[in-house]
Formats: C-alpha cells, structure tokens, sequence
C-alpha cells in the first residue's frame, strides 16, 4: 500500500484538548476525529492507545503529531502542557513504524491549499500569489507563527517560537504595557513577549493593564473580556483596541520579515473571537502602519482559517508525502 493510501493516525495536540483521527492517505476520514480533555491523562502515549481501542484497533501504517511546542531533534516538549513526545513513544502506542512530530502551526502549513474556501473569511484585503510564501499565525492558548514556502522539492514549513520574542512597541502606552507585563501578576517573568499580549492569556493582561491605567484593579477571563467588548463595556472595548493595535503592528512586522505574498492565514480562538470587531477597531490600518513602507504593506493578504481539524489534515498531508522526523 503506498504512502498516499495507507491508514494513518494524526493527532492535533494543544494546550488544552487534544484531537485524534484516522487518514486514508491525505484525507482525513469522515466520523473518526475524537477530542481528549489532557487534563485526564498522564501523556500522548495514553490519548492514542484510548483512541485506537475505541475505534477497534485499526491496523496503522504511520502515526503524525502537531504539537504546541518546540519540536528539536524529533523530540517535542509541550509549551503549556507537561507532555514529551517522541518517536519512539508514538511507535510504542500505535504499533506504527513511519512517525512523525510536528509544530503546531508546522501541521497548519501543512494544511493550507487543502482547506475549503468556505473555512477561510478574509479580514485584511490584498492579493495573493499563487506558489508564493504564505504565512500561518496561532493566537490561542500560545501565539507563534511559521512560514509556508514551496520549492522543488516539496513544501517546507518551518518551525519557529516568534511567540517568545518581545512584544511590539511602537507608542509610549505600549512601553508602559510592556513593563506592566514584564513586572506585575501572577506570570510576569521579567520580559514581555509576543504571546504575554495576544494569546488567550495575554488578552486577559492587557485588560489587567487597561484597568491600572485606570486606577483600578480588574481581573478577568478571555470569554468574559469579550463578553463585555460586546455589550460596549469601557474598559473591555479600551483593552480589545489596544489588543488589536498590538496585534496589527505584530502581523506587520512579519509580514515584512517573511514577505508572504501567498497570504497570512490567522488561527485559534482568540482570532476567531476578535474577529467581529477588526474592522470597527481598524486591524488593518495598525497591520499597515510602517511609514514609508505603508503603502508597500497592502501586497498581503490576511485571511482567518475557520476549519478546527486543519492541522489533523497536515499531519496527514505531510506523512502523506513521506514525511518523517
């Protein structure tokens, strides 16, 4: 059986839940995708062997993971999870010989061209090359981002942890934030990163910082935050701009770091619940807010991906095509 046939298991592993299925070749297969709260269980290794023993025990040619951290040397360490996923233990589980371990946004790379139109909604207007780099951004539970480029040879998606780089500061109240993150709470570490501001906690400091700046002290969820954005409260709507502010300005600063004239396709909740309010809060003017370079910033595109299983289908794209590692 080819490797574009075989039966395969892919996993998508987040912070949070993770999510098993089974692919014939490049596809995943209809009615088999089950979700796993990590919480219940002590590793991946158990995940997969509960799967396969409710689906029966399928026989598997190959196993392929996304996994929302750093992948080194084959082996990947969960950034906000204490999980270790290696070869060697996917093999052990599913009984597979080809194995592979991804990033998490390395398997939406993967992805992208094989996502139905349907999941994608555009939220900055620019073109898009076909063949040209593309560039996928994660803001959920961790913010990262990697680029997509087809060559000869195949496409290669490389893996990155941008998400741990300093945040954006372009204004004086983006240096405050940045010390507010960096100083105070319960998580401040003494730098302010990318993910500290625009993943699903960093949405939740910057409201804390909105409140300091207003003389209070406020805490609260992500859901909650966007729960008063909606009704119009002030000081969730004065948190969601400069989120969005901070947002745009980071999206820039990759775009002109990557040049990914295939587009930038956005990913995970927290861009999916922000979406609503780009427009009104004005995404796309931050995301172009370069100087001289303003007017050169309207060759991208950004598009948000709304397919949950996306990274299920680049695990199976990539083993697929060979993929180990």
């Amino acid at each position: 059986m080819s490797q574009r046939s075989a039966l395969a298991l892919v996993a998508d592993i987040g912070g949070t839940n993770t999510r098993v299925a089974l692919a014939d070749g490049e596809v995943v297969r209809d009615g088999s995708i089950r979700r796993y709260a990590n919480a219940g269980f002590a590793d991946l290794e158990t995940v997969l062997r509960r799967y396969l023993d409710e689906t029966g025990n399928p026989g598997v040619s190959g196993v392929c993971v996304a996994a929302a951290g750093p992948v080194r040397d084959g082996v990947a360490t969960m950034t906000n999870l204490d999980w270790t996923i290696t070869g060697t233990g996917l093999t052990a589980a599913t009984g597979a010989a080809q194995t592979a371990i991804l990033n998490d946004l390395q398997a939406q790379g993967h992805a992208l061209g094989r996502i139905a139109p349907a999941h994608l909604r555009q939220v900055i207007a620019g073109p898009k090359k076909p063949g040209g780099a593309m560039l996928v951004v994660g803001l959920g539970t961790g913010m990262n981002a990697a680029p997509v480029h087809e060559t000869p040879w195949g496409r290669v998606v490389a893996a990155s942890e941008c998400g741990h780089i300093s945040m954006p500061v372009r204004t004086d109240e983006d240096h405050r934030l940045a010390k507010f993150v960096a100083e105070v709470g319960p998580h401040a570490h003494g730098f302010a990163g990318v993910e500290d501001v625009l993943a699903g906690r960093g949405l939740e400091r910057v409201y804390a910082f909105a409140a300091h700046e207003a003389g209070r002290t406020a805490d609260k969820r992500g859901a909650e935050i966007m729960a008063d954005v909606a009704a119009g409260e002030t000081l969730a709507c004065t948190a969601a701009q400069l989120y969005i502010h901070l947002l745009g300005q980071e999206l820039g600063n990759l775009a002109l770091i990557h040049l990914p004239f295939g587009g930038i396709y956005l990913i995970g909740g927290v861009a999916r619940a922000m979406q609503p309010w780009f427009d009104r809060m004005a995404l796309a003017a931050h995301f172009r807010d370069k100087g001289r370079f303003a007017e050169f910033m309207g060759s991208f595109s950004v598009e948000i991906v709304e397919d949950d299983y996306a990274a299920l289908t680049g695990c199976a794209a990539y083993l697929a095509g060979g993929g180990r590692g």
